[in-house]
């Protein structure tokens, strides 16, 4: 009887779980309804208040490339059915890359975005967390690949914990490209050259590819969005997007 009854939900919960935080959202047909980010830590404690609001959650997916463990899976499956994402999973698009068992699935998520939401069309998939990673699909609906770097805070990461004297910096505006003290010049560093990075790799695309859509997302997305030359859709729930896109396609 429990599983007729999550049959005719409506709702949907996506879980991604990231490289640091975890973000829970319901998800009525293709309209964001609820998020909340939170921790492993208080996982379980969160999902227990979620069903508490919305009762009427009948299909999950857990998309997990950070640190949720079976257990956690296991806990919400105690309030719907669960779908987690793996390489194993139907996906919309002709997939070409040389080898798919590697493909991460927050990238599968997010191709697949493009896939639903810019059907047909090159398109560009910018995600700018952890590391940033770019994805392209053409309007072949062909999944091509693309490239992974270095995140921001990891830059910041990286200076400080490979050098003796750097001191650990926060994003912050960049005022002037030319730093001068030492905190100014490791922002220049950082974000000037990123900046520079993710318009120049947007440029190769555009050379390629015509009619180009590019979508930048992800936690550092709408900040790093400010300062590119290059015309951008920004969207920090176009992952989400994806795998309620996915959880749909799945469903039998």
């Amino acid at each position: 009887m429990f599983l007729s009854i999550c049959d005719l939900c409506k709702m949907n919960l996506v879980v991604d779980a990231g490289n640091t935080r975890v973000k829970l959202a319901v998800f009525q047909k293709n309209s964001l309804v609820y998020l909340k980010e939170t921790t492993v830590a208080r996982f379980q404690e969160e999902v227990s208040d979620l069903f508490k609001k919305h009762s009427a959650v009948g299909r999950a997916i857990v998309s997990n490339v950070g640190a949720l463990t079976q257990q956690h899976v296991a806990v919400v499956s105690l309030y719907c059915r669960v779908h987690v994402l793996s390489q194993a999973s139907k996906m919309p698009f002709k997939n070409s890359y040389a080898s798919p068992q590697t493909l991460g699935v927050d990238r599968m998520a997010l191709i697949s975005a493009a896939f639903f939401e810019n059907p047909h069309r090159n398109t560009l998939v910018i995600d700018a967390g952890t590391c940033i990673t770019y994805d392209m699909i053409n309007d072949f609906n062909e999944y091509l690949g693309g490239a992974i770097a270095p995140g921001l805070q990891m830059r910041y990461n990286a200076m400080h914990g490979q050098t003796a004297n750097l001191p650990l910096l926060e994003k912050t505006e960049l005022l002037d490209f030319i730093g001068n003290t030492t905190e100014k010049c490791m922002h220049s560093g950082v974000l000037n050259g990123l900046y520079n990075e993710l318009d120049g790799t947007i440029d190769q695309y555009q050379q390629r590819f015509k009619d180009l859509t590019v979508i930048l997302t992800g936690g550092d997305g709408h900040f790093l969005s400010k300062r590119l030359k290059n015309t951008i859709f920004a969207d920090s729930n176009f992952l989400l997007k994806g795998l309620n896109y996915l959880l749909e396609y799945n469903k039998q």
